[in-house]
């Protein structure tokens, strides 16, 4: 696969559009403003640039970018073999554009959706080739996570699924295969971590720095929930949790309010600067 597409350039499909670019592809990052997009270019050459000090390989941010362009809307992507998507995790939004997917894209082409929580298979209603589309959870920072979940829909193709496996296989990724139901097997566990973890906070059980010494000294973890959210972002761990609730009806996936207050006041973790934690970016 010669092109590949990437919708979304948020954190995600920065970290996506570095990692296939790295695996030998060109790829075409597409998104709804040029500034956005310009803002991407130089978040993905500081990434290369620090990609060693960080643990990863030595990269050349020049290489790197020469094998992405940029464009404003989804009609950039008809030449695209393979489509990974990467916008919010909102189902009105993602409905919209796997629509818009649908009616751009040849029928040949694969869409990967990249989801935390909605389920493959309603991501793959919308549109008249649910055959094509296929889940990859992956994680963040993408480059530097080496598997993925791997998440076929009720139509999903078995040929779908070998040019997924294929360019995950180009990316350096191993894959881990999940059934299709919200939230996978991550998500099902992680958010709820979350979720409970800022009731703490919000219940004033615990400061975000006592829940997460917590997890990192009893348990080793490398971070705590509190600074997990941060990292993936405030607002997208609101909108999974939703996606859990909604879809499993269930009162243990109930959305803390502070998350809900945090989302609506803008601080979404690192990407805005300021989430359970302050940041300089």
């Amino acid at each position: 696969m010669a092109v590949i597409g990437v919708v979304g350039a948020g954190v995600m499909g920065i970290g996506v559009a570095q990692n296939v670019a790295t695996g030998g592809h060109d790829v075409v990052l597409v998104d709804t403003s040029e500034q956005v997009l310009a803002d991407a270019r130089t978040a993905i050459h500081r990434n290369c640039r620090l990609s060693r000090m960080m643990g990863g390989p030595t990269l050349d941010p020049d290489e790197v970018l020469s094998r992405i362009t940029t464009a404003v809307g989804l009609d950039a992507l008809t030449k695209a073999e393979l489509v990974i998507e990467n916008v919010t995790e909102n189902w009105e939004i993602k409905r919209d554009v796997h629509a818009e997917l649908d009616r751009v894209l040849p029928a040949d082409t694969v869409v990967v959706a990249n989801t935390s929580a909605i389920p493959i298979t309603r991501i793959a209603s919308v549109g008249t080739h649910p055959e094509r589309v296929v889940g990859v959870h992956f994680m963040n920072p993408v480059p530097a996570k080496p598997v993925v979940e791997l998440i076929p829909g009720f139509h999903t193709t078995p040929e779908t699924l070998q040019r997924t496996r294929d360019l995950l296989a180009s990316m350096g990724k191993r894959w881990v295969d999940v059934k299709d139901a919200s939230g996978f097997v991550s998500n099902r566990v992680l958010m709820l971590t979350i979720n409970e973890a800022a009731y703490l906070v919000h219940e004033g059980v615990a400061t975000a720095e006592s829940v997460d010494d917590v997890f990192r000294g009893c348990f080793g973890h490398p971070m705590g929930p509190l600074e997990t959210a941060d990292l993936i972002g405030v607002d997208t761990i609101l909108y999974s949790v939703e996606v859990l609730y909604e879809h499993y009806a269930d009162s243990k996936y109930r959305p803390c309010p502070l998350l809900k207050q945090m989302t609506d006041a803008g601080l979404h973790g690192r990407k805005s600067g300021r989430g359970f934690y302050t940041y300089n970016n």
